[in-house]
């Protein structure tokens, strides 16, 4: 016998009796695991179910059955054979048991399909493939597209289809798929295009759509009728669907770009609850993409250097002690000049290179900090943490090995800014990490504050030395008796609550002498100091005399009660 050939016997009920070496080395099962079971075990679910009926049919009548069968291995792989089965007689001329001899013919099998997948037909149902697919969309996206018209590229996925699967068997799924293709071509008009991409997934290429109202009548017609109760091999069947749509030349990409746009908008069809039509949103994906192309460039900067931090400081109002500065950071961009935090830091804080950037200013502050503490200077460095730093689990114990490597530094003199509203989001979080800090001996401020939640029970619970007056509310001070109630009302939670209290944002003198006169003797602002290199800060300091902020006018617009 050919060293190739694949041999098994079977009992009359399908029983495996023998097998040899090359049959257990093609589907992958031992022969102890093979003895004993029936040939079912190596259904692929390829073959409907009336091929193996008329197979038995055959052998049954004591007939030779040949044909080619896809039969699934054990690691879940397909393998095609040509096989021939022989009914055994014995000498009453009575079958009792069949003899099976196949050769593996995968290799052709693969041949054969890759052929058909040139030739742009799939194999199963018929319509064009991927492969015919994308050479129709590079046909089109070749030449302008003309009129005022669009064309609507659907993705369609059938939803929960692996259901199917599991229960019926994968000869009756292929009969599903082969039944909604033959309902989406009654569906569809006769320019239009039914393409199926793989598995459950086809793409609709709908043309000539002017209003997107008409385009979404005609997509829920299809969704009704894809959705209308099947009949296969006796089984009723229930299947509804998910669309996502793109429309092209808005959405002016790639044919590539295209489909994944409609795939994009399918699956989020399918996390809305499946069923429905979902229209890609081209500004969004627009915006996305500029938001990834801003953290791509944010990230070279580090890389490059082009980042660096400058100091705000911090004084008494009353006496005009320095009490130290605020890091900042800024982007010189080598084409663009400085590029203030607001327009880059927003996009940075929705992915993870904030941590890195997070990380690198705090090494760059506490750098600062310990050459002005050199010079003799007993100044505190506050810095922001963004909110995705400040979560992660590592938050705490990376603090401690920055201060370990700046071991001449007192922790004290390291204040951590946390905004109110990432505080208290997950407070018991933020709980552990403000108190791992406050252990070291960090100082923790809250910034912000008045803008988020500004509960009592919170205030309580958080354990931040510092409260941070929020600028909108020292910029209203003023004029707006509603800001200064607010204002009024912070300073007195911080002192019933024995918590420091600073306000940002002062720029005048005469909100200076509010601030003080509502208890209120820290501050910061551009009426201080803007914030400054590292450089310009000994000589802004040796010079600063806050008698020389005071000579502004003192006067206020209305009385402090």
């Amino acid at each position: 016998m050919d060293a190739a050939a694949i041999f098994s016997e079977t009992d009359l009920k399908g029983t495996i009796t023998y097998v040899n070496e090359q049959f257990c080395q093609v589907s992958g099962y031992s022969r102890e695991e093979l003895l004993g079971a029936n040939h079912r075990i190596l259904n692929s679910g390829h073959h409907p179910r009336s091929y193996f009926i008329e197979m038995w049919r055959t052998i049954a009548a004591g007939e030779v059955w040949k044909g080619q069968v896809c039969n699934r291995a054990k690691d879940g792989s397909l393998y095609w054979v040509d096989s021939t089965i022989v009914p055994m007689v014995d000498d009453e001329g009575k079958i009792y048991r069949y003899a099976s001899i196949r050769f593996n013919i995968t290799e052709k099998q693969h041949l054969l399909e890759r052929l058909r997948a040139k030739v742009g037909r799939d194999e199963l149902t018929g319509l064009p493939n991927r492969a015919r697919l994308t050479e129709y969309f590079n046909q089109i996206i070749a030449e302008p597209y003309k009129g005022s018209s669009q064309m609507a590229i659907c993705m369609l996925d059938l939803d929960d289809f692996k259901s199917v699967n599991d229960r019926y068997g994968h000869a009756v799924g292929d009969q599903l798929i082969t039944e909604v293709a033959a309902r989406l071509k009654m569906v569809t008009r006769a320019g239009d295009v039914v393409s199926r991409i793989g598995g459950d997934e086809f793409v609709l290429i709908l043309n000539g759509v002017s209003q997107t109202s008409d385009l979404q009548r005609s997509l829920q017609r299809v969704l009704t009728t894809v959705g209308s109760p099947y009949v296969i091999e006796d089984k009723p069947i229930g299947i509804t669907a998910s669309i996502g749509v793109t429309l092209y030349p808005s959405d002016n990409v790639s044919a590539d770009t295209l489909v994944r746009h409609a795939d994009q908008a399918m699956y989020q069809a399918k996390q809305r609850g499946g069923n429905r039509v979902q229209l890609f949103d081209v500004l969004h994906e627009q915006e996305t993409r500029a938001s990834h192309q801003t953290v791509a460039r944010v990230q070279e900067a580090l890389r490059n250097g082009e980042l660096l931090l400058h100091y705000q400081p911090k004084v008494n109002l009353r006496n005009g002690h320095i009490l130290g500065f605020e890091a900042l950071l800024r982007w010189h961009h080598p084409e663009l000049g400085m590029i203030p935090p607001g327009e880059f830091l927003p996009v940075v804080e929705q992915s993870d290179l904030i941590v890195d950037i997070g990380n690198w200013v705090l090494d760059e502050a506490l750098s600062q900090l310990a050459i002005w503490q050199a010079q003799g200077h007993n100044w505190t460095m506050a810095v922001n943490i963004a909110a995705r730093h400040f979560q992660r689990d590592d938050f705490a114990e990376v603090v401690r090995t920055k201060l370990q490597q700046h071991e001449t530094l007192r922790p004290e003199n390291l204040d951590l800014e946390i905004l109110e509203s990432v505080a208290i989001d997950n407070i018991q979080h933020a709980n552990r990490n403000l108190d791992a800090c406050r252990q070291m001996g960090v100082k923790l401020s809250l910034d912000d504050f008045g803008t988020g939640y500004s509960s009592l029970s919170y205030l309580k619970r958080l354990p931040a030395q510092t409260i941070k007056i929020d600028q909108t509310f020292v910029r209203g001070i003023l004029t707006d008796s509603n800001d200064q109630a607010l204002v009024e009302a912070i300073i007195r939670l911080a002192v019933a609550f024995h918590r420091d209290v600073i306000a940002e944002g002062v720029e005048s003198w005469a909100q200076a002498r509010t601030l003080m006169l509502l208890g209120c003797d820290l501050a910061q602002g551009y009426g201080i100091a803007r914030p400054m290199s590292a450089e310009a800060v000994p000589s802004w300091a040796a010079s600063f005399n806050i008698r020389n902020f005071s000579q502004q006018p003192r006067e206020l617009p209305f009385s402090i009660a």
